[in-house]
């Protein structure tokens, strides 16, 4: 099959709940994608790839062009990497053997400092793009996703060979635009730090809280007394944001706030993380912007204490 070049190939390096959906998505929307899997390799050779969505209804995805190896991989222009940051030093040669010269790594990873893990184990040849997923899924069994709210993204351009404002921001604008191709929304930022910080708002309190009460949202915001410490987890992270130079639109944390109070009942990937005892994604999403933060002269009293507790139960539970 010849490939088109208006049509950009794009590649899936991790397929559970984040890669399967967009992976899914951008498959509808006519792209050719090609999903790299591990563990759920023979699931989806098998039955394919399915999304049940509360918003687009079941979607399937059979045949789906699956790889248990990378370097089986036709090389693609867009890698989005949906595996979990705590597997980056892993996926590194995987990402470097299924780009096509000059291809664009999207990293759809939670925390801060996610690039910079892969950054030096890729040829500087390669521009890294971070983005930031507003959604609520989660894989429900082997190739299975389910879909039920939101799932815009936010871009920006981490590194690589586009050295200019202009450059680097048409990138994230191409970006953007095959995820809008999709039905969904995207953004372009124009500084990548600043979108992390701002995810990092909610990231904190119910990642974090989810786990460690074993809570999905409703009841985290039904409780008056888990209600009140989100919101002042959510302060210090606006505080952190703001020390590190990143300052947050007015009334930001009040925004997601009521946002989650409308949402349906989810539980946050460390809740699920926790209960398949994986290794929870502590280091990105609690220890760089502590260390970022107190760099930057500025104390996050409770999330310290929510990430040495979290720290705990993390080691128990492997």
């Amino acid at each position: 099959m010849s490939h088109d070049v208006t049509r950009p190939r794009i590649g899936i390096i991790g397929t559970g709940a984040i890669g399967g959906f967009y992976g899914v998505m951008l498959a509808r929307a006519g792209f050719d994608v090609h999903f790299l899997l591990r563990s759920e390799f023979a699931a989806v050779t098998q039955h394919g790839l399915r999304v049940d969505s509360a918003v687009f209804g079941e979607l399937t995805l059979n045949p789906v062009q699956a790889y248990s190896c990378a370097a089986d991989m036709p090389l693609c222009d867009w890698l989005l990497v949906g595996a979990k940051a705590t597997s980056n030093a892993e996926l590194a040669p995987a990402i470097a053997q299924a780009a096509a010269p000059g291809a664009k790594v999207l990293v759809l990873q939670n925390g801060l400092g996610v690039e910079d893990s892969l950054r030096s184990r890729l040829p500087d040849s390669l521009h890294l793009l971070g983005g930031l997923c507003f959604v609520c899924a989660h894989r429900t069994a082997p190739g299975i996703v389910a879909h039920q709210a939101f799932g815009a993204v936010s871009l920006g351009y981490h590194s690589g060979p586009a050295n200019d404002a202009a450059g680097q921001l048409a990138w994230v604008e191409e970006g953007a635009n095959l995820l809008r191709s999709t039905g969904l929304d995207a953004h372009a930022m124009p500084n990548l730090q600043l979108a992390r910080w701002q995810k990092l708002v909610w990231n904190i309190p119910y990642n974090g809280l989810s786990a460690l009460l074993q809570a999905s949202t409703t009841p985290l915001m039904t409780d008056p007394q888990s209600r009140e410490l989100i919101q002042a987890l959510m302060a210090e992270v606006v505080q952190g944001a703001q020390a590190c130079g990143h300052v947050l639109p007015d009334g930001f944390a009040d925004h997601l706030f009521a946002v989650t109070e409308k949402m349906p009942d989810y539980r946050p990937s460390m809740y699920h993380d926790f209960h398949e005892r994986r290794p929870l994604e502590l280091e990105a999403i609690y220890a760089v912007p502590l260390a970022a933060a107190a760099q930057a002269g500025c104390d996050m009293p409770r999330v310290r204490m929510l990430y040495q507790v979290l720290a705990f139960i993390n080691t128990r539970n492997s």
